[in-house]
């Protein structure tokens, strides 16, 4: 009696911490979404209220993705040295604040000094959370990746939606940007204060971190595959409201409505994904998925009306939700270093991709239309559908 005893207290122990490290980094990552989804719902009135054409939010827009690149020289080292917690919940503290800060915005510059720091404390975090994440799944087991951002993407939605409500009722992007501040810290210092951090995964490497993560070809050729779903996910979040309000004569709550609908169907994805790659592999789901996207893509750029376009938005939501997921999954799994190097490898070359985008689809907005910038899109997301076939089964 004793000797059963003795052995199943620390068993329930371990099945309670797993539990605990599951839910809670679920939940970590439900509000983090918070946000940012308030923030890129709200860039559009902030264009307008600074004055700023869509060559100009082009630019702006840049300053996100390089302040994510100017931390990647050591992003992976702070990660290591100092641990995931802490990564977590200074860098989301950052990023609130400095999101409430962009609503002081009157001009460019200013925007784009607040968008540099939001990006740089928000890859930091944003690195540390899928570490942790996959620290979880090597430590219990089982896949939670793609859960943990179909929990990002469900926030996403609740909390666009929101602000969608929120811009028909014309409520002041100042105040909403603020108002979000006090609930999101009290949320993260909830959360992130009590976690206790997973065991780092093993890998093959030297155990010698390098001075940066610099890609690998594996790395390079997961990059291949998730560009495509990365690049049309980051432009939705401003230019599906731009494109409905520039294209076609619609209320603003129809305008608001292309973003929840892609992030609706994404957290869909996201959350069954999981299931399904346990039934059908990485390689089987991940090409279908990006063929539903390139699909969905092909319906924004032809529709004739807003709500065609929003079921454009839909799908391709439905089919991009999981393939980040996926490339992160397989970035941490690959084992030849440490899995913070490998998904900071990845994110670098997508982060410097990021920084050529906005004023790419700026340019091509404000020369042809933003029809035309979503078009761009699609030879991309076509090479992802040919390399999702170099996943690992």
């Amino acid at each position: 009696m004793n000797s059963s005893t003795s052995v199943s207290a620390p068993t329930d122990r371990s099945g309670r911490a797993e539990a605990d490290a599951r839910w809670r980094i679920t939940a970590i990552f439900f509000i983090s979404a918070i946000a940012s989804s308030t923030l890129n719902m709200r860039i559009p009135d902030l264009q307008l209220s600074a004055g700023i054409n869509s060559v100009e939010l082009g630019f702006v827009l840049m300053g996100q993705s390089i302040g994510a690149l100017s931390v990647f020289p050591f992003v992976s080292r702070v990660i290591e040295a100092t641990g995931t917690r802490p990564s977590i919940l200074f860098g989301y503290l950052l990023t609130v604040l400095t999101g409430a800060l962009l609503a002081c915005s009157t001009n460019s510059l200013f925007m784009f000094l607040m968008l540099f720091l939001n990006g740089a404390v928000g890859n930091v975090s944003g690195i540390a959370i899928n570490v942790e994440a996959d620290r979880v799944e090597a430590m219990t087991g089982s896949r939670i990746l793609s859960r943990c951002h179909g929990a990002w993407s469900a926030s996403f939605f609740l909390f666009s939606l929101s602000a969608g409500f929120a811009r028909s009722l014309g409520l002041s992007p100042f105040i909403h940007l603020w108002a979000i501040v006090p609930v999101f810290v009290f949320l993260t210092v909830f959360l992130v204060w009590p976690m206790h951090e997973a065991p780092p995964r093993k890998h093959n490497g030297s155990g010698r971190q390098a001075g940066f993560a610099w890609p690998t070809l594996a790395v390079l050729a997961l990059v291949a595959f998730s560009l495509g779903s990365q690049i049309l996910e980051v432009s939705a979040r401003v230019w599906a409201t731009i494109f409905l309000r520039d294209t076609f004569v619609v209320p603003a709550i129809v305008e608001s409505s292309a973003l929840p609908a892609l992030v609706l169907t994404m957290a869909f994805g996201r959350l069954s994904a999981d299931r399904w790659i346990d039934a059908y592999g990485p390689r089987r789901v991940a090409y279908w998925l990006s063929g539903v996207a390139f699909a969905g893509l092909t319906v924004v750029v032809l529709s004739e009306n807003a709500y065609v376009a929003i079921a454009g938005f839909a799908i391709s939501g439905l089919g991009i939700g999981a393939l980040f997921p996926i490339a992160v999954s397989g970035a941490a799994r690959l084992g030849d270093r440490s899995a913070a190097e490998n998904v900071a490898a990845m994110t670098l070359i997508i982060q410097l991709v990021m920084m050529v985008a906005p004023m790419a689809i700026g340019a091509v907005a404000q020369g042809f239309s933003v029809r035309a910038a979503f078009g761009c899109m699609l030879p991309i997301m076509a090479l992802g559908w040919v390399m999702s076939r170099i996943l690992a089964r």
